[in-house]
């Protein structure tokens, strides 16, 4: 049953097609995904980068960021995303209640949405960007899993301009200082390029990540150096997590669709990495 405008609860739109929409199944499926990925000590990560495509496409590279989380509890977990679907200026943050899985519902931390909105005016409270968006709800079952209970502030960027993508940074950093948190930065790379031009462009990506360099991928992105979905996400995300600390960021997955379906003549490319 999908949402109405003005359900308090977000349900889901994409479960049983990103991703299982029976409850046992999708649990089976992510606790499968992250078997083999070793947990990173409690405490030490603080934000995530991975993708936002259906599990059977993306679903082991976003693992392999996630399942560094298995036995980390966070207060409130912020989804930052790109408009997939809607066109509209400045960051949309939901104005409902929650969002729901299979898994479950996840209430949001309404709280600290008032602290972003009084802090800033670049985002706002309403419904643009969560009808049919799949890029916050596709996280929210690998964090189920993996971290249990917890927040969430979802927010999704309607044009992701650099003015929007560092004022929402220094929004991120001042107004939720000296929270628990966990960032997430949603996003794919490069799309329907053969895999040897994909994987020259997503190097560019890779790259920037590893330097945590944030300014640097926002200028390759306005050059055409590399192509990222969810790009202006991360460029907020990393920024945000260096005015709060962070120091390192690890690239821990990557992959084409190709390395799915076997046909490499149009590809999209999936990353993931994790921040410390």
């Amino acid at each position: 049953m999908k949402s109405t405008l003005t359900d308090p609860v977000r349900k889901c739109a994409v479960c049983g097609t990103f991703y299982p929409g029976d409850a046992r199944e999708l649990a089976e499926s992510i606790d499968s995904l992250v078997r083999d990925v070793p947990p990173r000590d409690k405490g030490t990560v603080r934000g995530i980068v991975a993708p936002h495509a259906g599990y059977t496409y993306s679903g082991a590279t976003a693992a392999a960021a996630y399942g560094t989380l298995r036995g980390s509890s966070f207060a409130t977990v912020v989804i930052v995303s790109p408009s997939h679907h809607e066109y509209f200026e400045g960051v949309s943050i939901f104005d409902g209640d929650a969002y729901a899985t299979p898994l479950g519902v996840v209430p949001i931390d309404a709280d600290a949405r008032k602290a972003l909105l009084e802090y800033s005016s670049v985002i706002h409270a309403s419904r643009e960007g969560h009808g049919a968006e799949h890029a916050v709800e596709v996280h929210l079952p690998f964090l189920q899993r993996m971290v249990g209970t917890f927040s969430l502030l979802p927010l999704v960027i309607g044009h992701p301009t650099r003015a929007t993508c560092l004022a929402l940074a220094e929004t991120l950093g001042g107004a939720l200082k000296g929270r628990p948190l966990l960032f997430v930065a949603s996003s794919d790379l490069s799309h329907f390029y053969p895999a040897t031009v994909a994987h020259q462009l997503d190097r560019v990506a890779l790259d920037d990540l590893i330097d945590f360099d944030a300014l640097a991928l926002m200028s390759h992105l306005e050059e055409g150096k590399t192509e990222a979905c969810g790009g202006g996400p991360i460029v907020a995300v990393l920024t945000a997590l260096k005015k709060l600390g962070a120091s390192r960021v690890d690239v821990v997955g990557y992959a084409t669709s190709g390395d799915v379906t076997g046909d490499d003549r149009s590809v999209v490319g999936y990353a993931s990495a994790v921040v410390s």
